[in-house]
C-alpha cells in the first residue's frame, strides 16, 4: 500500500539554498557511524552554527525519516530505502522523484512557475488553491518558501527580482513529467477517484496526463468547465488547445490547457467549435444537434466571450489551433 505523502515539507539547517548540501552531508555520517539519536543530535550541533534544540533537530530527523531516507535498526539509524537509492550517485533526478513520490505540491509547484514567474504570495496561494488539504492559513509564506528552497537546492527554480521562475533543468523536468507520471497513485483529499484520472476517456481518444498537472489545470479554472459551466470533477478532461500528439512540447505548457467536460472535449477535438482570440466563442457552420445540452451551451452561446481567467490560454496558440480549422 503507498503512504500517504506528506502535506509538510520541512527545512534543513545551512541556509535556504543549501538544503541538498546539508542533506547529503547527513546521509554521509548515517552511513558511516550508524548513529544513535543522540550521536545524531551532537553532529548536527557540532556542523551547523547556531543550532542546538533537540526538538528542532529531531523534527528534520523525523521528516527524513518519513520520506525513507534514513530509518531506524534498534537504537541506531542507518540508511532508509531512499536514502540507498539516492546515495548511490547522488543523482537530482532521483532526488527529484523520491521528493515528489512522497510529498504533496511540489510538480503542481513546477507546472504553476513553468507558466511564469511567481512571487512567494503567489506560490502560497497556486498551493492552497491546488491541494487545499496543505491546510496552512492563507497569506501564509513560510511553508511556501520551504517548497520553493527544495527546489532552488536542486537547480529547478531560481529567484529573480523578488520572483521565482523556474530554470531550465526545471523546464525540462516539467516537459517530461505531464506524461511520465501519468500513474502517480495519489488521489486529492476530498475527492472522488474521478479527480486523479491519470489516464482518462473521452469519445475520441484516451491519454493519460499526471494527476498534478490535472489538478493544477483544474485549480486555475475553479474546477469549472468554461464553456458548460460543468464543475464535477469527475466529468472534466484537461483540453489541448495544440494538440497532445502533433505538438509534445506544449503538452505540460498551462498556456495551452483548459479544463472541458467530457462532452465537450469532445466536441473541441472534433472541430465542433473553437474559442478565438479574443476568447470568443465560435461555431463550426456544419454543426447541428438536436440535444438540448449542445443547443443551450454550444449554439446559444456562439460570439459569447468564454470566462478564461487572467487570460490564461496564450491567444497564439488558439490562432495557430484555428488555422487548421477552415471555417473560422
Amino acid at each position: 500500500m503507498t503512504p500517504d505523502r506528506l502535506r509538510s515539507i520541512v527545512p534543513m539547517f545551512g541556509g535556504g539554498t543549501s538544503y541538498i548540501e546539508t542533506l547529503n552531508a547527513v546521509l554521509e555520517f548515517v552511513a558511516s557511524h550508524n548513529p544513535t539519536t543522540d550521536e545524531l543530535v551532537g553532529w548536527h550541533r557540532g556542523t551547523f552554527d547556531r543550532v542546538s534544540s533537540r526538538d528542532s533537530i529531531l523534527r528534520r530527523v523525523s521528516y527524513l525519516k518519513q520520506v525513507g531516507f534514513i530509518q531506524q535498526d534498534g537504537k541506531r539509524w542507518v540508511l532508509g530505502e531512499a536514502g540507498r537509492e539516492y546515495v548511490e550517485d547522488y543523482d537530482v533526478e532521483t532526488l527529484l522523484r523520491i521528493m515528489c513520490e512522497r510529498n504533496i505540491g511540489l510538480r503542481s509547484l513546477m507546472y504553476a512557475l513553468a507558466a511564469g514567474p511567481m512571487t512567494i504570495e503567489e506560490i502560497s496561494g497556486q498551493q492552497l488553491d491546488t491541494h487545499p488539504e496543505l491546510g496552512w492559513s492563507r497569506g501564509e509564506t513560510d511553508m511556501a518558501l520551504q517548497r520553493v528552497n527544495w527546489l532552488r537546492s536542486m537547480g529547478l527554480v531560481e529567484k529573480q527580482d523578488g520572483e521565482y521562475a523556474l530554470t531550465d533543468a526545471g523546464h525540462q523536468f516539467v516537459d517530461a513529467a505531464v506524461a511520465e507520471w501519468a500513474n502517480t497513485a495519489w488521489t486529492p483529499k476530498g475527492t472522488d477517484d474521478a479527480m486523479m484520472a491519470g489516464v482518462y476517456e473521452t469519445t475520441v481518444q484516451a491519454r493519460s496526463v499526471d494527476p498534478e498537472f490535472r489538478v493544477t489545470v483544474l485549480s486555475r479554472y475553479n474546477r469549472t468547465c468554461p464553456v458548460s459551466g460543468v464543475d464535477h470533477p469527475g466529468l472534466l478532461d484537461v483540453a489541448h488547445v495544440l494538440s497532445w500528439s502533433d505538438y509534445p512540447e506544449h503538452r505540460a505548457d498551462l498556456s495551452n490547457v483548459l479544463p472541458l467536460s467530457k462532452t465537450h472535449h469532445a466536441a473541441f477535438d472534433r472541430a465542433l467549435f473553437t474559442i478565438d482570440q479574443e476568447y470568443r466563442l465560435r461555431v463550426n457552420p456544419s454543426f447541428e444537434t438536436e440535444s438540448e445540452v449542445l443547443q443551450r451551451t454550444i449554439l446559444d452561446q456562439a460570439g459569447e466571450r468564454v470566462l478564461i481567467p487572467d487570460d490564461s490560454i496564450a491567444p497564439a496558440y488558439l490562432a495557430q489551433h484555428n488555422e487548421s480549422l477552415g471555417w473560422v
